[in-house]
């Protein structure tokens, strides 16, 4: 099993489908206004490989995490909708995912630095859980650095934790001593950022060469490996925080597995999207009777 399969859990496929094509906008993604219908979501992961407990499961942890919430469809259907902190988190997660600006040199770093209380250690924990996963680097003990585009993402994360008065955030430049290049390669961990996008190309490479030799796109086969990609690329863009490319090996794949995502959205997204309008339109009941949100 790949690393990209074994980080494809029913909680990340959900999460992921809801981000696509489930955030009930009318004219948006998918479609159709509204929460999803219980069925709709057992048969839509069915889709993808995950079977109606697993479903069950994984929409029962997002909905004690604050993410999904129980509604009633208009013909009184079990549904699960989005709580509005989810939306917050995709809406953010939009603009990493689904492209963002090259870094320049010339526009600078953002330093988080932070003292937290020993009497508040886990706050410590939930600091650098946060900064890692919004792609800053460690560049010393309790000062963190990511690239200036950064910035706004990082207040507004902060402040959405509550974790904003144990920091305070500067902008600048870097000045030395040792050259930008040679200090980044100590701030990440290149090696691994890199190996992450070389397995997304691994896996999702044959896919786009299958797809660009196919005449029709078939909604369901489209909205199946559109689905699959973007759950597999949703997380690259955190990982790599999208360094400026001269600070970067010669032979980066960062690029090319954007491209490759990029070729896939564009080509898959519209005629998946088909697929979930028809799937969340029908009015299926799941196996084993009635769901109760």
């Amino acid at each position: 099993m790949s690393d990209q399969q074994a980080q494809r859990t029913p909680r990340s496929l959900i999460v992921t489908f809801y981000g696509a094509y489930g955030r009930g906008e009318p004219d948006g993604p998918g479609g159709t206004a509204g929460p999803v219908p219980v069925a709709a979501l057992i048969r839509l992961l069915g889709v993808l490989g995950v079977d109606p407990p697993s479903v069950r499961s994984a929409v029962s942890r997002l909905k004690r995490r604050g993410l999904l919430v129980p509604e009633r469809t208009a013909n009184g259907s079990a549904a699960y909708g989005l709580s509005g902190t989810a939306r917050q988190l995709l809406e953010d997660g939009d603009r990493r995912i689904y492209g963002r600006p090259a870094a320049r040199l010339s526009d600078g770093w953002v330093l988080a630095v932070f003292s937290v209380p020993e009497e508040e250690r886990h706050k410590r924990h939930q600091l650098r859980s946060r900064l890692a996963r919004l792609g800053f680097g460690t560049a010393a003990p309790g000062v963190w650095i990511a690239p200036a585009h950064l910035y706004e993402e990082t207040r507004h994360a902060l402040d959405r934790l509550q974790l904003a008065s144990y920091v305070d955030l500067f902008t600048g430049t870097h000045a030395g001593f040792e050259p930008t290049a040679r200090s980044v390669a100590r701030w990440w961990d290149l090696d691994a950022i890199a190996a992450q996008h070389r397995a997304f190309l691994a896996e999702q490479e044959p896919v786009l060469r299958q797809w660009s030799r196919r005449r029709t796109v078939p909604p369901e086969a489209a909205y199946r490996d559109y689905l699959l990609a973007l759950d597999a690329w949703r997380r690259l863009p955190y990982a790599d925080p999208g360094l400026p490319s001269p600070l970067l090996p010669e032979d980066w794949p960062g690029g090319r597995a954007a491209d490759v995502f990029g070729r896939l959205h564009s080509k898959l997204r519209a005629a998946g999207a088909r697929y979930a309008h028809e799937a969340r339109a029908e009015p299926q009941q799941p196996p084993g009777g009635c769901d109760r949100p």
